[in-house]
């Protein structure tokens, strides 16, 4: 089941909703909440609905054990068991066919490569349920002595599927007191809302650029204008897509009472590389610099090689294929010339031009990420650098331009702070028309209205997933 779904919308979140708001006991209100979680996995994923469970109940059992155990020793065998369980189960099934493929290009070696689905979120949850034992191991976070509450924690289906990664201490209180307000449910439907139209209204638009430029049948003899609208519209389709899936499930969160932080502050308008990161998928970010870079040493001792691991794992993360490593690699290699060359003097080049060098250095991160054939990025940066036949526009690429250039700037506009600049600067008039009843009327309607048209678009659409239900 996904969020963008008529089912979700309809059916499935009034209902829980509904069943929610009869209580006000946080036990039932849990209790809830865990029933319809697992029933929105096993919707899509029936089976790997046992993994799921089995996962959260091995890293909350040797929690409970290491809470229990007062040497170092044996704290951290428990900590390091369920590190390896957890991960156990992410490596098999999300790089087992790699792994051997890889095997494969050795001589005398030909092992069949086993038809493996990789289970839906299992990197969200599982990395969430390691942020649990990692704080519990530190001392920053008190053992969960519940398993339904543990398991509702990696289970929650506002996050489940696609992130952000919640850290167990961001929910730890609200796991067990927390209230729904009024003013919550307002925020949460407006936020949802506003994801909801991300993903339909533009990711989706977006996705039909992106078809129609880089999975052409002619896609060798498609010109140089073709590969970069190509190119621009997936760029604005991956962030579109999953800052949508984020906005939706914080808005979804502050329905029920749970504070999620942010995952994405406008990543666009980054000036440095390293900018970027810090505004793009918070949630990954965080948790490598927290969990893998800080412990290696961080800054003070094998900084190279702890950031070469941290982007190693950043790329592998993000798929079993070459190409999502070379994408790890290839920041990495960004991040240390920006570190040596660009850092030291940010304060003696103007913001602008630092965006205007950074956004090319992205868009062609994206390239990277986004062709998993070789053969086929090789072709694109054949046409990008060396138009060939087409030229660099011919009549295909002229005719596209102009169908798609009004929502190529208005997509661009949105991914900006432009708008909510504009609200701050009339934060005083708008206040007043907001608590007035006329104000009220126009919030309300403009929701609706908001729900109306993702509706619609919904309807006329066929089935498209978030992207990162792949990762």
């Amino acid at each position: 089941m996904v969020f963008s779904s008529l089912i979700f919308l309809y059916v499935f979140l009034p209902l829980c909703l509904l069943c929610v708001w009869l209580t006000t006991k946080t036990n039932i209100q849990n209790a809830i909440l865990l029933a319809a979680s697992l029933f929105f996995y096993a919707w899509g994923e029936p089976v790997y609905v046992v993994l799921l469970i089995i996962t959260a109940f091995v890293v909350w059992l040797c929690g409970l054990l290491l809470g229990r155990t007062h040497n170092n020793r044996g704290r951290k065998f428990w900590l390091v068991a369920a590190i390896v369980i957890a991960l156990a189960s992410l490596i098999f099934f999300k790089y087992t066919g790699f792994f051997i493929e890889i095997l494969n290009t050795l001589p005398f070696i030909n092992i069949k490569v086993p038809e493996l689905s990789l289970p839906i979120g299992i990197s969200f949850y599982t990395f969430q349920a390691l942020t649990y034992i990692i704080d519990l191991y530190r001392g920053e976070i008190k053992t969960q002595r519940s398993f339904a509450r543990f398991l509702l924690y990696v289970s929650l289906f506002p996050q489940l599927i696609a992130g952000p990664i919640v850290r167990y201490a961001d929910v730890e209180t609200e796991l067990s007191r927390r209230q729904i307000t009024l003013d919550g449910m307002v925020s949460g439907i407006s936020r949802f809302l506003v994801g909801l139209a991300k993903k339909v209204l533009i990711a989706n638009y977006a996705s039909e650029i992106v078809a129609l430029c880089l999975e052409s049948d002619h896609f060798a003899q498609i010109s140089t204008a073709t590969a970069l609208l190509g190119i621009i519209a997936f760029t604005i389709q991956i962030y579109f897509d999953f800052s949508g899936y984020s906005d939706m499930a914080i808005g979804l969160g502050l329905m029920f009472g749970f504070h999620f932080l942010e995952n994405f502050n406008y990543p666009y308008i980054a000036s440095t590389v390293t900018d970027f990161w810090r505004r793009w998928h918070m949630s990954l970010s965080t948790f490598f610099r927290d969990y893998v870079y800080i412990p290696l040493g961080g800054n003070r001792s094998h900084r190279l090689r702890n950031t070469f691991i941290v982007w190693f794992l950043t790329g592998l993360w993000h798929g079993a294929n070459l190409n999502f490593i070379i994408w790890g690699l290839y920041y990495f290699l960004l991040l240390m010339f920006e570190r040596k060359f660009i850092l030291p003097y940010q304060d003696k080049i103007p913001r602008v031009l630092g965006h205007i060098l950074t956004m090319p250095a992205v868009i062609f991160g994206w390239s990277l990420f986004y062709f998993t054939e070789t053969s086929r990025f090789f072709t694109f940066i054949g046409r990008l650098f060396a138009p060939g036949l087409a030229g660099f526009a011919d009549i295909e690429a002229k005719i596209l331009w102009k169908q798609h250039i009004l929502f190529i700037v208005v997509a661009i506009i949105f991914a900006t702070p432009i708008l909510p600049w504009i609200k701050e600067k009339m934060k005083h008039p708008l206040r007043r028309i907001r608590y007035s009843a006329v104000g009220g009327i126009l919030q309300t309607a403009g929701v609706i209205l908001l729900l109306l048209i993702s509706t619609a678009s919904l309807v006329a659409s066929s089935y498209n997933p978030f992207l990162y239900f792949r990762f």
